[in-house]
């Protein structure tokens, strides 16, 4: 609850002290006393547009401090838990205003953001009007509203993990499913990389063993033409050992006519005989040593030429072929993996989807359970508002087709005002005065679900009276009973009915004319109550009948009670 307020230099407000009691407290006052002006200050010191003009004229900043007496378990509390602000008890926020329009904000003394002050702000008061833009009247709070009326938070929260948990797999799947798709643009050339590499099946140090042998073969075949001409002339056609055979056989025959002449010569040709024989033997030897198949060097050459375009064409060295063939082999295996991995992450998904919309199907099933009991729940407190006629519904418009991490329901607030007419937006359809009073049913319905600890009704009894203005007043009563309730009212049936009454008033802070005007708020007793009231009922000349009738208000409210 708001413990207290304090003001200083705020439009009308020089200084202000204010305590609060827990329950119903009003505010009254004459048109044009600063009651305005204080909820004004108040939302200022909960996040609200700063200006400089709420300053007071001739100072040259204002500020406002509110305290909070909160449970420990407050939701609140999980705020400044995140903002790392000191939280050891009550909480305390303060915003200064500076008269050329900048501000600053604290918590617990802490310096914060605007936005952190102002989303702790909405966690601890609800401010509620004729003319309120924000709160129920807001569309997008709607559905939250049902699910703290139907105990369904924790349902809804656990749709929001089955959705995170939906939105998880699809955005992995959607990863490798990208990778996929950019790997299969070069999947042709990785698998005719592979089969190509694979037959060809370069080894290590290949190329140096090939290239040695082929210089190797290349000079065999020198080597093997050289000794093939002397061959050919020792043994061959052109050899000269038939015509020296020849002589020494025509020699032998005259050795009987000279011996001693023929005999030497003889002996020398033998000679020359048996050493081109010699030379022969040994020619062939050495050709057959050298032995040269020209088809094998041509082979030699062959894999070389593949083995350097293969190196060409995939880049590096002729040895590194080995290396890129098992990098190319892996790509493929990668990309059949990855075939196989989107395969399961897509089932992954599957399951996931089927087991959010299962739970999201359940989740609003019974959140028109609950729709179906707020509006009955409503409904009952609106005839002694005068709207007996009326009719609330809360729409829900489930589209499986949209699903989100609240479930796929949209939920709004509808009424139909008279018999006939036709239902629509409660913002739209309601008037001023009668928007006022769904809005106090709604809250009356979920006070103890889901709602501020502090509200705040500003005039929401504006246009009505007698029995509609004692009504509101006791729903507000109820409603304190719950949670902390102000209420700014011109209703002397709704003050009646207070724990506490404020009495806000103007008054000149000097003598003449031009004397300052400052807005004072005073706690009233019991005597001054009455008077209060009595006023409100009678206006300016209060009579001992408005007297007499503002006491039996407060006889009434108190048996009431």
């Amino acid at each position: 609850m708001l413990s207290s307020l304090s003001i200083r230099d705020i439009v009308l407000i020089e200084k202000l002290d204010l305590a609060l009691a827990d329950g119903l407290t009003v505010l009254t006052g004459e048109t044009g006393a600063g009651k305005s002006i204080l909820l004004d200050a108040l939302s200022l010191a909960l996040g609200g547009r700063g200006d400089g003009s709420l300053v007071r004229h001739g100072e040259a900043k204002g500020q406002v401090t509110a305290v909070f007496d909160l449970p420990l378990a407050h939701p609140a509390r999980a705020i400044l838990a995140a903002a790392d602000i000191a939280d050891e008890g009550e909480v305390i926020v303060r915003r200064i205003q500076m008269a050329d329009g900048r501000t600053r904000a604290t918590i617990n003394e802490q310096p914060v953001s605007v936005q952190t002050l102002r989303a702790l702000g909405a966690r601890l008061v609800e401010l509620h009007g004729q003319h309120d833009d924000r709160a129920l009247v807001d569309p997008t709070t709607h559905r939250t509203l049902l699910d703290a009326f139907g105990g369904l938070a924790g349902k809804t929260e656990a749709v929001g993990r089955l959705w995170r948990a939906w939105r998880a797999a699809l955005s992995e799947a959607g990863a490798e499913r990208a990778r996929l798709e950019e790997a299969q643009k070069e999947a042709d050339f990785i698998r005719h990389a592979v089969e190509e590499l694979t037959a060809l099946g370069a080894e290590p140090g290949e190329e140096t063993a090939l290239s040695e042998r082929r210089t190797s073969m290349m000079r065999s075949e020198k080597i093997a033409g050289d000794l093939s001409e002397a061959l050919e002339a020792v043994g061959g056609s052109g050899s000269p050992v038939p015509s020296l055979s020849a002589a020494v056989r025509r020699l032998e025959r005259r050795a009987g006519e000279s011996q001693g002449l023929v005999r030497p010569a003889v002996e020398a040709i033998d000679l020359a005989l048996d050493a081109l024989e010699t030379a022969r033997s040994h020619l062939e030897t050495a050709l057959r040593d050298a032995a040269f198949d020209p088809r094998e060097l041509e082979r030699v050459e062959e894999r070389l030429f593949a083995l350097r375009a293969a190196a060409r064409k995939y880049g590096g060295a002729i040895d590194d072929l080995p290396k890129v063939a098992a990098q190319f082999a892996a790509q493929l295996d990668a990309l059949n993996r990855s075939a196989t991995t989107l395969a399961a992450l897509e089932a992954k998904v599957a399951e996931a989807e089927d087991a959010y919309r299962v739970a999201a199907a359940a989740l609003s099933a019974e959140r028109k359970a609950a729709g179906a009991k707020l509006d009955a729940a409503v409904d009952a407190e609106l005839p002694p508002l005068k709207l007996e006629r009326a009719h609330f519904t809360a729409r829900i418009d489930s589209d499986p087709q949209t699903p989100g991490s609240e479930g796929y329901d949209r939920v709004e607030f509808w009424v139909r005002t008279n018999p006939g007419t036709r239902p629509g937006p409660m913002m739209k359809v309601a008037s001023g005065g009668e928007l006022a009073r769904f809005l106090l049913a709604l809250k009356v319905v979920l006070a103890d679900r889901g709602s501020a600890p502090t509200l705040i009704f500003d005039e929401i009894d504006t246009g009505v009276g007698g029995a509609v203005a004692d009504a509101i007043g006791h729903r507000l009563s109820r409603l304190a009973g719950q949670v902390q309730v102000i209420c700014v009212t011109h209703a002397p049936q709704v003050a009646a009915r207070a724990g506490q009454h404020l009495l806000i008033s103007k008054a000149s802070a000097g003598a003449g004319k031009d004397a300052p005007v400052t807005t004072r708020v005073a706690p009233l007793d019991a005597p001054r109550r009455k008077e209060e009231i009595a006023r409100m009922l009678a206006g300016a000349s209060i009579t001992a009948e408005a007297r007499a009738a503002a006491e039996k208000l407060l006889q009434a409210a108190t048996l009431s009670a």
